[in-house]
């Protein structure tokens, strides 16, 4: 039955393109500031390189040596006032200490307001992520209507199938969004 595997492959397809909202997602928490510093925390940081934006983690090594702090070490001594710059722009809220050869960031102490506008970036993203993963289900819903030839009790199965899958990736995403609020929260 070549309809039966026109539905598979739809299911399948929409499972991939759920999965990569949850990756997505991830990379997106991963950007929000929590109690410690983390590297990714400085994945979205882009530095103007001798004209060119270039991703902070192509031009420094970055180091963690305590909980509150990172160490930037430039590849080109020269950049670092470039990475300085960049990281003052950012939205993180850090000051860079630029010492000539290093730049060291200490992640102040978290105020309770602050906690909670983290909290609600997390909230607004995790709604992204849930409008993302509906999208897909409604995609995927319109293709199985549309495949000829299959039975109403098999379209509605299908159909079935695809809620589960929605609603296992939402859990999964609002799981990951819990998590990061705990941290977020956690003094």
């Amino acid at each position: 039955m070549p309809e039966e595997s026109g539905a598979e492959e739809i299911l399948l397809e929409a499972e991939e393109k759920m999965q990569k909202s949850i990756e997505a997602y991830k990379r997106d928490l991963g950007t929000i500031r929590a109690a410690r510093a983390t590297p990714s925390m400085l994945d979205g940081i882009q530095v103007e390189y001798y004209g060119t934006m270039t991703p902070l983690n192509q031009l420094a090594s970055l180091s963690i040596p305590e909980a509150r702090m990172m160490l930037l070490s430039p590849y080109d001594k020269s950049a670092l006032g470039d990475i300085e710059k960049a990281i003052q722009k950012s939205d993180l809220g850090l000051t860079p200490q630029n010492d000539g050869t290093i730049i060291r960031l200490v992640l102040p102490e978290l105020s309770m307001e602050r906690r909670q506008e983290l909290v609600k970036q997390v909230k607004g993203r995790l709604e992204e992520t849930r409008v993302a993963i509906r999208n897909v289900r409604r995609d995927a819903n319109d293709h199985i209507k549309k495949l000829t030839g299959l039975p109403e009790d098999d379209v509605k199965a299908h159909q079935d199938e695809i809620q589960k899958l929605t609603d296992q990736h939402v859990a999964e995403a609002e799981k990951l969004a819990e998590q990061k609020e705990e941290s977020i929260l956690t003094v």
